[in-house]
Formats: C-alpha cells, structure tokens, sequence
C-alpha cells in the first residue's frame, strides 16, 4: 500500500529537508516537498536555483512519486493552495513533515515588528494551518506528525519563541487528534551544519559534541522515518532531543 508524506522546507539538496525526502522515499514513501527560494535568498546560502529540479529526479530514481510545489508559508491564504494541489496531484497524506523555517538572528532591542511577525507567520501559525488541514484530509488509518524545532532563545529570539510556540502547537494536536488516529511529536535535532555556520562556530559546536561530530541531515532522517513508521506510532506528544547528546 502506497503512503504518500508532504515534507515542508525542501529547497536544498544540502538542507535537513532533502536528508528526509532521501530517506522516505528509501522506505518507500511517495512525497509532496515545499520550497520557497525567496527565504534561501536571504540566507548566507542563497539560492541554488536548480537543487529541487536535482532532488526530485534523484527521489523518482528510486522509484517515488515526486510533487514539488512553491508554497510562501508568510502568505495566509499559502496552505489552502497547497493543500488544494496536494489533493489534486497526490491524493490522501498519511505523513506530514514540517522543515521549514524563518530564522534570522535578533535579540530583544534589535528584532524588528516585521521581523517578529514573518517568524511568527512561517513557524508558528503556517505549522498551526499545515497541521489543521492535514487532520481534516485524513483517512480513517490516521496518520503522522513531526515537526523541527530548535532550543534557541537569546539573540535569536524571534525564531526561538516562534518555535516555543510550534511546540505548544503539535503537543496540542497529539491530545486533539490522537482520537482519529494521528500522532504528533516535535524533534529538536541540535546542531547540524547545513551551510550557515561559519568555520568558528562549526569547531565550537563540534567541541561540545561527545561523539565529536556534528549531526548530519540523515542521523535528523532517521529519526522522522521511525516517527512516522509503524513502529514508531506508539510515541506521541513528545518533544524529543535526537542530538547526539548535545543537550545532556
């Protein structure tokens, strides 16, 4: 039996969201992906124009349906055109992802009302619709939820609280939706080196790691592919800290 997952925030063959498109589709999944490269635009990284177009044929060469759809999840009205697609070009969800984020570093005298409301828009609320429209086009097997969050706080604030409140947010739909067979849990993935650390910061934050590495996209894979197994449908409404130990 085919299962299909939508996966938020896949606009990198580097990115975390790419590690988990690669090994879903390995486990046999079919994919809906987002993307938005006016956010990778905006990162150190910028755009890498051509990675989704890369991604995707990598994933059908494995044998998955692949659907990639632009989706500014800043935009209100963004989730009712995806979900409309999703429908559309994929059908019924039984997976659903979210690894997207706005994050651009500001503290409590330098964060901006703009800024405070797009991290808001893009975390938090985008995260609440997602999660509301995916439990409304449910089969009656239910499905699953994981969302990526981060522990940032100070200097990073906007991000941060915006994450504190996607937490809330998919704690809440574990107790309001695990009735109609869904489970959700928020995974804090600690560092993982995507492409916006600088060399200094990469070797501190190695320093501080006991296994001595950072966390790739495939260790953050991982662990959203046993969430959304079988297996792994026993553990709801769980923030879980897979870091490698960074936070013990």
């Amino acid at each position: 039996m085919s299962r299909t997952a939508l996966v938020t925030g896949v606009g990198r063959l580097a990115g975390i969201g790419a590690g988990i498109a690669r090994r879903l589709a390995a486990d046999g999944w079919d994919l809906v992906l987002t993307y938005w490269q006016d956010y990778d635009s905006r990162m150190p990284w910028g755009v890498q124009p051509e990675d989704v177009e890369r991604l995707t044929a990598e994933l059908e060469a494995t044998g998955a349906r692949v659907v990639a759809v632009p989706a500014d999840l800043e935009d209100p009205l963004a989730v009712d055109r995806l979900m409309a697609a999703v429908a559309e070009q994929a059908g019924t969800l039984q997976g659903l992802v979210l690894s997207h984020t706005e994050s651009v570093d500001s503290g409590i005298l330098d964060t901006t009302l703009a800024s405070w409301d797009r991290h808001f828009a893009v975390n938090a609320r985008a995260s609440w619709q997602l999660i509301a429209a995916f439990a409304r086009q449910a089969s009656d097997d239910g499905g699953a939820i994981v969302a990526l969050t981060s522990d940032h706080t100070a200097f990073n604030l906007p991000y941060g609280a915006s994450k504190g409140a996607l937490d809330r947010t998919v704690i809440a739909a574990a107790r309001e939706l695990g009735p109609i067979g869904i489970t959700a849990n928020v995974l804090n993935p600690g560092p993982v080196d995507t492409g916006w650390m600088d060399r200094a910061l990469r070797e501190d934050l190695t320093r501080q790691q006991p296994g001595g590495r950072l966390g790739t996209p495939a260790d953050v894979a991982g662990t959203v592919a046993f969430l959304l197994s079988p297996e792994g449908r026993w553990v709801s409404g769980q923030l879980i800290k897979a870091d490698g130990g960074f936070s013990a």
